[in-house]
């Protein structure tokens, strides 16, 4: 395992990438209504990152048999992750929607998420989105130099037990910055995998993403989306943060 720390003008792009992906989701948020598909989305969230000179690192990730297609990823209800835009996908109020946007700016990459409310949403969802993105806090409260990564990981894992949730087990966070997905791998639970303590200057993406039901999930036939086994709600929040001396920096936000 190679985990790269970066230098300060490396970090310097990223905060600054960082910055323009959080006013681009913000831009999404807007497009979350009754009566959207998700093929707009994936249009708005293409121009938004072209007018800036930024590349959508999503689009053509990949199986070269099977790249993913869209610049964003928008996943519905029991959608986990990697859901493909389509105009087929129309939204309706009570829908919980991932948006999940990477961007390489200024040579550099940052990766985050947000689920968002479409319309009035059920109770049992509304719990569900504020569990989860309460567990990314929890988890990012852990972060800082001389830390063990696992003690964020057990922080997201024993705050979504205790209400009642479940942590996806085959999908986990990574590190971020030259590529999308580079070391180390990041789990939002307790794993058995050798421990690692975190250093000034690492960037990672951070990413619980939590199920209504049981833990177990499935791919389906399009080869990129997984949804829960049960047909349970799940949500996902993500951000990219560098970690500092005392704590760690949030960077898409």
């Amino acid at each position: 395992m190679s985990i790269i720390v970066k230098t300060e003008k490396e970090i310097e792009a990223m905060r600054r990438g960082g910055q323009e992906l959080a006013r681009i989701m913000g831009e999404i948020e807007k497009k979350i209504v009754p009566g959207e598909n998700t093929h707009e989305i994936d249009k708005l969230a293409r121009e938004l990152v072209f007018e800036i000179e930024g590349i959508a690192v999503f689009e053509g990730y990949g199986d070269r048999d099977n790249p993913y297609p869209g610049a964003v990823c928008t996943s519905i209800n029991s959608e986990i992750v990697h859901g493909i835009p389509s105009k087929d996908r129309v939204l309706k109020s009570g829908d919980i929607v991932k948006i999940d946007i990477g961007m390489k700016y200024e040579g550099m990459i940052t990766d985050m998420s947000r689920t968002f409310p479409c319309g009035k949403i059920a109770p049992n969802a509304y719990k569900l989105l504020k569990v989860t993105k309460e567990s990314l806090e929890q988890g990012i409260s852990k972060i800082k130099a001389g830390a063990k990564l696992s003690e964020y990981s057990i922080a997201v894992d024993g705050y979504v037990r205790s209400h009642g949730f479940s942590a996806v087990r085959e999908l986990v966070g990574h590190g971020v910055g030259r590529e999308l997905h580079e070391d180390p791998q990041i789990p939002n639970f307790k794993s058995n995998e050798k421990d690692i303590i975190l250093k000034e200057g690492m960037t990672l993406a951070l990413e619980p993403m939590i199920n209504e039901g049981t833990r177990y999930i499935k791919l389906m036939e399009d080869g990129w989306t997984y949804v829960t086994k049960d047909g349970k709600l799940s949500a996902h929040f993500e951000d990219t943060v560098v970690v500092t001396r005392n704590g760690c920096e949030i960077l898409t936000r």
